[in-house]
Protein backbone atom coordinates (compact mmCIF):
# COMPACT_ATOMS: atom_id res chain seq x y z
CA UNK A 1 0.00 0.00 0.00
CA UNK A 2 1.04 3.64 -0.09
CA UNK A 3 1.62 6.40 2.42
CA UNK A 4 -0.21 8.94 0.26
CA UNK A 5 -3.77 7.97 1.22
CA UNK A 6 -3.16 6.79 4.76
CA UNK A 7 -3.54 3.07 4.06
CA UNK A 8 0.00 2.43 5.26
CA UNK A 9 0.03 4.85 8.15
CA UNK A 10 -2.62 6.92 9.87
CA UNK A 11 -6.34 6.42 9.86
CA UNK A 12 -8.42 4.01 11.90
CA UNK A 13 -7.69 0.37 11.23
CA UNK A 14 -9.59 -2.68 12.47
CA UNK A 15 -8.49 -6.23 11.69
CA UNK A 16 -9.39 -9.72 12.77
CA UNK A 17 -6.79 -12.42 13.45
CA UNK A 18 -8.17 -15.96 13.83
CA UNK A 19 -11.57 -14.44 14.53
CA UNK A 20 -10.28 -12.04 17.20
CA UNK A 21 -10.94 -8.38 16.42
CA UNK A 22 -7.77 -6.31 16.70
CA UNK A 23 -8.39 -2.55 16.72
CA UNK A 24 -5.60 -0.12 15.95
CA UNK A 25 -6.89 3.45 16.25
CA UNK A 26 -4.79 6.38 15.10
CA UNK A 27 -5.44 10.02 14.34
CA UNK A 28 -7.85 10.23 11.40
CA UNK A 29 -7.86 14.01 11.04
CA UNK A 30 -5.19 14.08 8.31
CA UNK A 31 -6.97 11.43 6.25
CA UNK A 32 -10.33 13.19 6.63
CA UNK A 33 -8.85 16.48 5.43
CA UNK A 34 -7.21 14.70 2.51
CA UNK A 35 -10.51 13.13 1.44
CA UNK A 36 -12.42 16.39 1.80
CA UNK A 37 -9.88 18.21 -0.35
CA UNK A 38 -9.99 15.40 -2.90
CA UNK A 39 -13.80 15.55 -3.07
CA UNK A 40 -13.68 19.27 -3.80
CA UNK A 41 -11.28 18.76 -6.72
CA UNK A 42 -13.38 15.83 -7.96
CA UNK A 43 -16.46 18.06 -8.08
CA UNK A 44 -14.49 20.58 -10.12
CA UNK A 45 -13.34 17.81 -12.50
CA UNK A 46 -16.89 16.60 -12.96
CA UNK A 47 -18.19 20.08 -13.76
CA UNK A 48 -15.35 20.60 -16.25
CA UNK A 49 -16.07 17.26 -17.95
CA UNK A 50 -19.81 17.92 -18.13
CA UNK A 51 -19.26 21.30 -19.78
CA UNK A 52 -18.09 19.30 -22.79
CA UNK A 53 -20.93 16.74 -22.67
CA UNK A 54 -18.49 13.92 -21.98
CA UNK A 55 -19.24 10.72 -20.05
CA UNK A 56 -16.42 9.83 -17.62
CA UNK A 57 -15.93 6.22 -16.46
CA UNK A 58 -13.58 5.20 -13.64
CA UNK A 59 -12.31 1.67 -14.38
CA UNK A 60 -11.07 -0.25 -11.33
CA UNK A 61 -9.81 -3.79 -10.75
CA UNK A 62 -7.02 -5.91 -9.35
CA UNK A 63 -3.80 -5.91 -11.43
CA UNK A 64 -4.10 -8.00 -14.57
CA UNK A 65 -7.89 -8.15 -14.73
CA UNK A 66 -7.84 -6.83 -18.30
CA UNK A 67 -8.73 -3.14 -18.06
CA UNK A 68 -6.53 -2.06 -20.97
CA UNK A 69 -7.60 -5.04 -23.08
CA UNK A 70 -11.24 -4.12 -22.44
CA UNK A 71 -10.54 -0.55 -23.55
CA UNK A 72 -8.89 -1.76 -26.74
CA UNK A 73 -11.83 -4.06 -27.55
CA UNK A 74 -14.30 -1.27 -26.76
CA UNK A 75 -12.47 1.21 -28.97
CA UNK A 76 -12.28 -1.27 -31.86
CA UNK A 77 -15.98 -2.14 -31.55
CA UNK A 78 -17.40 1.37 -31.09
CA UNK A 79 -14.92 3.71 -32.75
CA UNK A 80 -17.38 4.58 -35.56
CA UNK A 81 -19.97 5.62 -32.99
CA UNK A 82 -18.00 7.31 -30.19
CA UNK A 83 -14.89 9.42 -29.79
CA UNK A 84 -12.79 8.14 -26.91
CA UNK A 85 -10.12 9.54 -24.63
CA UNK A 86 -8.21 7.67 -21.94
CA UNK A 87 -6.33 8.55 -18.76
CA UNK A 88 -4.05 5.71 -17.68
CA UNK A 89 -2.82 5.20 -14.12
CA UNK A 90 0.16 3.03 -13.16
CA UNK A 91 3.02 3.24 -10.70
CA UNK A 92 5.55 3.30 -13.56
CA UNK A 93 5.88 3.09 -17.39
CA UNK A 94 3.78 4.42 -20.26
CA UNK A 95 3.02 0.93 -21.56
CA UNK A 96 -0.76 1.14 -21.31
CA UNK A 97 -1.04 4.63 -22.77
CA UNK A 98 1.14 3.50 -25.69
CA UNK A 99 -1.26 0.61 -26.32
CA UNK A 100 -4.22 2.99 -26.44
CA UNK A 101 -2.45 5.49 -28.71
CA UNK A 102 -1.87 2.73 -31.25
CA UNK A 103 -5.63 2.86 -31.80
CA UNK A 104 -5.35 6.60 -32.64
CA UNK A 105 -7.05 7.54 -29.37
CA UNK A 106 -5.64 10.35 -27.19
CA UNK A 107 -4.22 8.94 -23.96
CA UNK A 108 -2.49 10.57 -21.00
CA UNK A 109 -0.34 8.41 -18.73
CA UNK A 110 -0.20 9.20 -15.01
CA UNK A 111 2.68 7.51 -13.20
CA UNK A 112 1.97 7.65 -9.48
CA UNK A 113 5.34 6.50 -8.15
CA UNK A 114 4.33 4.93 -4.84
CA UNK A 115 0.61 5.82 -4.72
CA UNK A 116 -1.68 2.80 -5.09
CA UNK A 117 -4.55 4.79 -6.64
CA UNK A 118 -5.35 7.87 -8.69
CA UNK A 119 -6.72 10.95 -6.97
CA UNK A 120 -8.72 13.91 -8.22
CA UNK A 121 -5.73 16.26 -8.47
CA UNK A 122 -3.85 13.83 -10.73
CA UNK A 123 -6.91 13.55 -12.97
CA UNK A 124 -7.32 17.34 -12.95
CA UNK A 125 -3.84 17.78 -14.39
CA UNK A 126 -4.43 15.09 -17.01
CA UNK A 127 -7.74 16.61 -18.14
CA UNK A 128 -5.93 19.71 -19.38
CA UNK A 129 -3.90 17.52 -21.75
CA UNK A 130 -6.97 16.04 -23.45
CA UNK A 131 -9.16 17.57 -26.19
CA UNK A 132 -12.42 17.20 -24.23
CA UNK A 133 -14.42 19.08 -26.85
CA UNK A 134 -13.53 16.30 -29.31
CA UNK A 135 -14.57 13.39 -27.03
CA UNK A 136 -17.76 11.53 -26.17
CA UNK A 137 -16.47 9.07 -23.56
CA UNK A 138 -13.48 9.43 -21.25
CA UNK A 139 -12.13 6.30 -19.57
CA UNK A 140 -9.98 6.70 -16.46
CA UNK A 141 -8.06 3.47 -15.91
CA UNK A 142 -7.20 3.46 -12.23
CA UNK A 143 -4.16 1.79 -10.67
CA UNK A 144 -4.63 -1.97 -10.27
CA UNK A 145 -5.81 -2.29 -6.66
CA UNK A 146 -9.06 -3.52 -5.08
CA UNK A 147 -8.80 -1.31 -1.98
CA UNK A 148 -7.81 2.37 -2.14
CA UNK A 149 -9.29 3.44 -5.52
CA UNK A 150 -12.77 2.90 -4.07
CA UNK A 151 -12.18 5.66 -1.50
CA UNK A 152 -11.04 8.46 -3.84
CA UNK A 153 -13.56 10.25 -6.05
CA UNK A 154 -12.11 11.42 -9.36
CA UNK A 155 -15.05 13.30 -10.87
CA UNK A 156 -16.25 10.35 -12.95
CA UNK A 157 -19.93 9.71 -13.55
CA UNK A 158 -19.68 5.97 -13.04
CA UNK A 159 -17.41 3.42 -11.33
CA UNK A 160 -16.92 0.17 -13.23
CA UNK A 161 -15.10 -2.73 -11.57
CA UNK A 162 -13.60 -5.64 -13.48
CA UNK A 163 -13.49 -9.12 -11.95
CA UNK A 164 -11.37 -11.59 -13.90
CA UNK A 165 -12.30 -15.26 -13.94
CA UNK A 166 -8.70 -15.98 -12.94
CA UNK A 167 -9.16 -14.20 -9.60
CA UNK A 168 -11.84 -16.33 -7.95
CA UNK A 169 -15.57 -15.75 -7.63
CA UNK A 170 -15.28 -14.84 -3.92
CA UNK A 171 -13.50 -11.52 -4.56
CA UNK A 172 -16.65 -9.45 -3.85
CA UNK A 173 -16.81 -11.01 -0.38
CA UNK A 174 -13.14 -10.28 0.27
CA UNK A 175 -13.22 -6.68 -1.06
CA UNK A 176 -16.78 -5.48 -0.33
CA UNK A 177 -15.98 -1.74 -0.31
CA UNK A 178 -14.81 -1.82 -3.93
CA UNK A 179 -17.82 -3.75 -5.18
CA UNK A 180 -20.31 -1.66 -3.20
CA UNK A 181 -18.82 1.43 -4.87
CA UNK A 182 -19.39 -0.06 -8.33
CA UNK A 183 -22.15 1.03 -10.69
CA UNK A 184 -21.37 -1.89 -12.99
CA UNK A 185 -19.30 -5.08 -12.64
CA UNK A 186 -17.72 -6.76 -15.65
CA UNK A 187 -16.62 -10.38 -15.34
CA UNK A 188 -13.67 -10.45 -17.73
CA UNK A 189 -11.58 -13.06 -19.56
CA UNK A 190 -14.68 -15.17 -20.10
CA UNK A 191 -12.86 -17.08 -22.86
CA UNK A 192 -10.94 -18.80 -20.03
CA UNK A 193 -14.09 -20.10 -18.29
CA UNK A 194 -13.84 -23.56 -19.90
CA UNK A 195 -10.44 -23.91 -18.23
CA UNK A 196 -11.39 -22.37 -14.85
CA UNK A 197 -13.77 -24.87 -13.27
CA UNK A 198 -13.44 -23.12 -9.88
CA UNK A 199 -15.00 -19.87 -11.14
CA UNK A 200 -18.76 -19.66 -11.48
CA UNK A 201 -20.21 -16.35 -12.80
CA UNK A 202 -23.47 -17.09 -10.97
CA UNK A 203 -21.61 -17.47 -7.66
CA UNK A 204 -19.75 -14.22 -8.33
CA UNK A 205 -22.99 -12.37 -9.00
CA UNK A 206 -24.58 -13.89 -5.90
CA UNK A 207 -21.65 -12.60 -3.84
CA UNK A 208 -22.21 -9.14 -5.32
CA UNK A 209 -25.92 -9.24 -4.52
CA UNK A 210 -25.11 -10.14 -0.90
CA UNK A 211 -23.57 -6.67 -0.66
CA UNK A 212 -27.04 -5.18 -1.24
CA UNK A 213 -26.08 -3.65 -4.58
CA UNK A 214 -28.19 -3.76 -7.73
CA UNK A 215 -25.27 -2.94 -10.05
CA UNK A 216 -25.56 -4.81 -13.36
CA UNK A 217 -23.14 -7.68 -13.93
CA UNK A 218 -22.00 -8.51 -17.48
CA UNK A 219 -19.66 -11.28 -18.62
CA UNK A 220 -17.26 -10.33 -21.43
CA UNK A 221 -14.20 -11.47 -23.29
CA UNK A 222 -12.04 -8.70 -24.70
CA UNK A 223 -9.91 -11.22 -26.55
CA UNK A 224 -12.87 -12.81 -28.35
CA UNK A 225 -14.96 -9.61 -28.47
CA UNK A 226 -17.88 -11.51 -26.94
CA UNK A 227 -20.43 -10.13 -24.51
CA UNK A 228 -19.66 -6.55 -25.52
CA UNK A 229 -23.19 -5.62 -26.66
CA UNK A 230 -24.66 -5.16 -23.13
CA UNK A 231 -21.57 -3.13 -22.24
CA UNK A 232 -22.00 -0.95 -25.33
CA UNK A 233 -25.72 -0.47 -24.64
CA UNK A 234 -24.91 0.55 -21.06
CA UNK A 235 -22.38 3.13 -22.28
CA UNK A 236 -24.93 4.57 -24.73
CA UNK A 237 -27.53 4.94 -21.98
CA UNK A 238 -25.06 6.57 -19.59
CA UNK A 239 -23.87 9.04 -22.23
CA UNK A 240 -27.49 9.94 -23.02
CA UNK A 241 -28.07 10.55 -19.29
CA UNK A 242 -25.08 12.90 -19.08
CA UNK A 243 -26.18 14.90 -22.10
CA UNK A 244 -29.74 15.08 -20.81
CA UNK A 245 -28.52 16.32 -17.42
CA UNK A 246 -29.74 13.20 -15.61
CA UNK A 247 -26.35 11.78 -14.55
CA UNK A 248 -25.56 11.35 -10.85
CA UNK A 249 -22.13 11.20 -9.25
CA UNK A 250 -20.27 7.91 -8.99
Amino acid sequence: MCDVCGCAAGGTQTAAVDGRVMAHVQDVAVVERLLAQNDAVAAHNRAHIEQHGVLAINLMSAPGAGKTALLEATIETLRREFRFGVIEGDLETENDAARIRRHHVPAVQITTGSACHLDAEMVHEALHELPLDELDILFIENVGNLVCPAAFALGAHRNVTLLSVTEGDDKPQKYPVMFRASDLVLITKADLLPHMDDFDPARAEAAIRQLATTAPVFTVSARRHTGLKPWADWLRAELDAVRAGRAVAA
